[in-house]
């Protein structure tokens, strides 16, 4: 329902409602077998197009469980002190910091891997942490990998023919987090349009109810008319900077090697140490 809240009434774009998890919706004109794409429908996000939906198992929820499990008191009493919560100081640390400084690379699987692998038996990692490794760097890391993850499914709808040519993002961190939009565009190399609206799967709903009413009913008679006339027609852009985009591809290509190594069966490490946790569990 978010893209015609984003002005979005075609193929080409992708919309990305990030929150505790991340889902991404684009359209096409035509059906192409993508691998890893959670669905395929025509008619199921935009009339007379195919809608190809995917997404990342934990977003937010993954940032949350570092704050609640291994925030250090240090951080939260800081953030006490400004009157803000741990995930933005955390924030404002990690901001300073450049891409590429903190040496450490993470697979965002805490929850599985929703898209393209689409294995729920996968689980997360982190790599390089020495005993300088700093809170907000573990933070950023994490944050990171979402991106990555985010190209990993863009790359592969391109490599399957299925053109992704703008990138728009609603929910609930792109809107507290611009740092986090500000490392999508630089990993993506392309500007990230924020929509000006908190609520964009329900002004989409709203668009698409009055398509459904019709003109004669006081709405209007097809989704492009509702909203050009109802869609959110502010956004904040983040462009991609090509200095910090040049390490993204560096440390991507890192992430892809990991992302494939461990979930490609080369190494099922993942799964096996699930299965001897659910062996020794079985035995309390």
């Amino acid at each position: 329902a978010s893209l015609p809240a984003l002005g979005i009434t075609g193929p080409g774009p992708a919309a990305l409602a990030a929150g505790t998890s991340s889902a991404m919706i684009l359209c096409y004109s035509q059906f192409l077998p993508v691998e890893g794409t959670t669905s395929i429908m025509l008619d199921n996000t935009l009339p007379g197009l195919y809608g190809y939906a995917s997404g990342q198992a934990a977003f937010g929820d993954l940032l949350g469980w570092f704050v609640s499990r291994c925030a250090p008191e240090e951080v939260l009493r800081a953030a006490q002190d400004a009157h803000i919560s741990a995930h933005e100081e955390l924030s404002r640390r990690a901001a300073l910091l450049h891409p590429g400084e903190s040496g450490l690379i993470c697979l965002d699987w805490w929850n599985g891997n929703r898209s393209c692998l689409a294995d729920m038996r996968l689980s997360g990692m982190l790599l390089g942490m020495t005993l300088q490794t700093r809170p907000e760097e573990i933070y950023r890391a994490m944050i990171e990998a979402t991106a990555f993850g985010t190209r990993m499914i863009v790359d592969n709808f391109r490599a399957h023919g299925v053109a992704v040519e703008d990138f728009f993002a609603t929910g609930g961190i792109s809107r507290k987090n611009g740092m986090a939009m500000q490392i999508y565009a630089d990993v993506l190399h392309m500007p990230v349009r924020v929509a000006d609206t908190d609520q964009g799967p329900a002004l989409g709903s709203a668009i698409f109810a009055a398509a459904a009413a019709g003109s004669a009913r006081g709405g209007y008679d097809t989704v492009a008319q509702a909203g050009a006339h109802m869609a959110s027609a502010r956004y904040t852009v983040y462009h991609p900077d090509a200095g910090s985009a040049e390490i993204y591809d560096r440390l991507y290509a890192e992430y892809a090697r990991l992302h494939d190594y461990f979930g490609r069966g080369e190494n099922d490490v993942m799964k096996r140490l699930k299965r001897i946790r659910e062996g020794a569990l079985k035995q309390h």
